[in-house]
This record gives C-alpha cells, sequence and structure tokens, in this order.
C-alpha cells in the first residue's frame, strides 16, 4: 500500500507533500474530508508498534480536554484518533512496509529517500 494521510487545510502537510514529489501510485486521504476507519488505524499501528507513535500531542483539544494531566493507555490512543482527526500526528506516509509519522526533517527525508529509493 502507498498512502498518505494528510490535512489538506495544513499548510505544513501541504509544504511536505510538495517536498515529497509523490508518484501518481500514491493515495492521498484528506482526514477531515473522509475519516479515518478503526481498520486503517489498526494497519498504522500493525507498521508504528503501537497508537501513541501516531498521536499528536501538539492538538488543540489535547490540552483543551486536560489529556495532558492524565495518564492515557494505548486504547485511550485509539479512541482519541478515531474520535477526531486532530490527534492524528500528520502526515502519515506509508509506503510497503514502512510508516513515515509526522513532519520532522528526518522523517520528511527519510520519507523521501523511501519513496523515491
Amino acid at each position: 500500500m502507498k498512502k498518505v494521510y494528510h490535512l489538506s487545510t495544513c499548510n505544513t502537510c501541504q509544504k511536505i507533500l510538495k517536498e515529497l514529489e509523490l508518484p501518481g501510485s500514491f493515495e492521498l486521504q484528506d482526514i477531515k474530508e473522509e475519516e479515518i476507519t478503526e481498520k486503517q488505524l489498526e494497519e498504522m499501528k500493525a507498521l508504528a508498534g503501537s497508537y501513541e507513535a501516531l498521536f499528536s500531542r501538539r492538538a488543540r483539544l489535547y490540552r483543551e480536554r486536560e489529556l495532558n494531566k492524565k495518564e492515557l493507555s494505548e486504547t485511550d490512543y485509539k479512541e482519541l484518533i478515531l474520535d477526531h482527526y486532530t490527534f492524528l500526528k500528520r502526515p502519515v506516509i506509508i509506503n510497503q512496509d514502512e510508516i513515515f509519522i509526522g513532519n520532522s526533517k528526518k522523517t520528511v527525508a527519510a520519507a523521501k529517500a523511501a519513496v523515491h529509493g
């Protein structure tokens, strides 16, 4: 599978997608327009190793809901990501059996190398 979960309204996601120069074989899913299914999230978790790895602590709702003051379990992370797209660390790039999560320079460079390698 070659897929990118992103947010079309996110400037950072747009910049990364442009930088990656993805081939047409990649499917893009705007997670605001098309919600992540439980099956999709489970596929991501299988590659990432945990739901926590997919979870964004930068989300505005993270502080609003005072989740930063709670001890969250893997089940909590899964339910929060399924509950609201903003909790998914973006973008999530899947290239066959590799997954790249987030927008750090290192992650983006690794994803670009994998996509074009």
